[in-house]
């Protein structure tokens, strides 16, 4: 029989009436059974996290950082539990849970480290005439009650993004992971706690997205919400928030990616190979369109084409498997969709096509144009679309032509074409002879048009969940 879950507030480990199932998404067996909050839960929850803020904001940061130092290392020691459970919930393969377990570790470091070093500075105050005498200086102190809303598609890291800066500043934590994959945020709970988080500096709500945002937007002692998903979810919620709250939004992307014609071309399709299809396409930063120079483009094709073939497709249990499910059947059925809507408008697909239930194999696609949703929305899917240019400007273009701006990719030996890259590109981050979906989790996550203000490297995050408190002296009474 399925382990039962029991959620995390107010101190304490609790069942709920609403017990709901969790399906792996490959097998569709019960991985487990999670209590999911009513709104009146959330809203305790809240209110206790309040009340204990003025207390757990005095912890010495040597602690705070002792706590993630120490979660760290139980997740190490429990690394294949964590992985297993990744692939269990989330049906992310192998290689790819493996990847997402050791960046786990690795970012709980990275802030931990942070938390030491985050701190103010001296403003020369007589930089100013009427500063004379004066001396002042700022230091950053937690904001309050952090509500943290993360998706399926990083069931541990994207959750450790959120919540490691928020406990690290000092802040308390209400968590609502996705109601797709819980578990592994539970279990990451079990952890914090286990390392000396105390009990009421966080909460884990596993409950229905409606309830959640509606509470938390309209409660006031929520003093920032921190949000990654659809662009939908998180326009809403940015445009219901009642009160003075910090707001911050990654809402995805359609990433895209240039192969000129200087680029190695072998090694620009083996990374966008992984680049298009790493967790079957589900990626904020997933690479999308592909724009490669004509002169090229037959060869890179070829090259690309090869390398599709070459991936496993099948249990994402099994370490050799390339491509495992997409999260669940009716995200499968919309991509399909898609697919459909774009052939019937003329687009050519090169290799792929096929839906078996929840696993979608990998496409590849040519003849499209900027209006088909597969190029102008967020596939979330194991589809990539290639393009010809002719001249660099005109890839530019093209990539700009987009409303969303997470990251891009460009793929040169041109230096000139680097920097023109670099400057005209309207993204987050432009990544120079890689793939769009590359990050590590100290960089600092920028974004433009509809990718909102995310930006999670550890230092960076620390900053936006604090706020600056100012200090002035006046020194010419002594």
């Amino acid at each position: 029989m399925a382990k039962e879950w029991k959620l995390f507030y107010t101190g304490k480990w609790v069942e709920t009436k609403d017990k709901r199932n969790i399906y792996n998404p490959y097998s569709e067996k019960i991985v487990g059974i999670v209590n999911f909050a009513s709104r009146d839960m959330i809203r305790k929850s809240i209110d206790d996290l309040s009340s204990f803020f003025s207390e757990y904001k005095r912890v010495p940061r040597h602690k705070r950082a002792e706590i993630l130092y120490l979660a760290a290392e139980k997740i190490e020691n429990r690394k294949e539990e964590f992985i297993k459970s990744i692939i269990f919930e989330s049906g992310k393969v192998y290689k790819y849970a493996k990847g997402e377990v050791e960046r786990a570790v690795e970012n709980l470091k990275f802030c931990a480290e942070e938390v030491k070093q985050l701190r103010g500075d001296i403003v020369p105050m007589d930089s100013s005439k009427s500063g004379e005498r004066r001396f002042g200086y700022y230091e950053r102190i937690p904001r309050g009650v952090i509500v943290a809303i993360s998706p399926f598609n990083f069931p541990l890291n994207l959750v450790i993004h959120k919540v490691a800066p928020a406990i690290g500043s000092g802040n308390c934590v209400l968590l609502k992971p996705s109601s797709s994959t819980p578990i592994t945020a539970i279990k990451l709970v079990e952890v914090l706690l286990e390392s000396g988080l105390p009990k009421r500096a966080i909460s884990v709500l596993p409950t229905s997205g409606s309830d959640f945002g509606k509470e938390v937007v309209s409660n006031e002692k929520v003093s920032m919400l921190t949000f990654t998903g659809s662009p939908k979810v998180g326009l809403w919620l940015s445009n219901n928030i009642v009160g003075l709250k910090k707001v911050t939004l990654e809402l995805g992307s359609n990433s895209a990616m240039i192969v000129d014609e200087t680029a190695d071309l072998k090694y620009a399709a083996k990374r966008a190979i992984i680049g298009s299809f790493a967790f079957s396409g589900q990626v904020c930063i997933s690479l999308q369109r592909l724009y490669v120079h004509e002169n090229v483009f037959n060869n890179f094709e070829e090259i690309f084409k090869d390398e599709v073939k070459r991936l496993k497709v099948g249990n994402p249990s099994d370490p050799g498997t390339d491509i495992g499910p997409m999260i669940n059947e009716e995200e499968a059925k919309r991509a399909e969709e898609w697919l459909k809507e774009a052939t019937k408008s003329g687009a050519k697909i090169l290799v792929g096509g096929k839906r078996e239930g929840r696993v979608f194999y990998p496409t590849v696609l040519t003849n499209v144009t900027h209006d088909m949703k597969v190029m102008c929305l967020e596939v979330f899917a194991p589809i990539v679309s290639l393009v010809k240019f002719k001249k660099f400007e005109e890839a530019i273009d093209m990539v700009n032509n987009s409303n969303y701006g997470l990251q891009a990719g460009v793929f040169t030996n041109n230096i000139e074409n680097s920097f023109k890259a670099i400057e005209k590109i309207e993204v987050g981050g432009v990544i120079i002879n890689d793939f769009p979906t590359f990050r590590v989790d100290q960089m600092p996550y920028g974004g433009v048009k509809m990718s909102g203000a995310g930006r999670e490297g550890a230092k960076f995050a620390m900053e936006e969940m604090t706020e600056i408190k100012f200090v002035s002296f006046n020194l010419g009474l002594y």
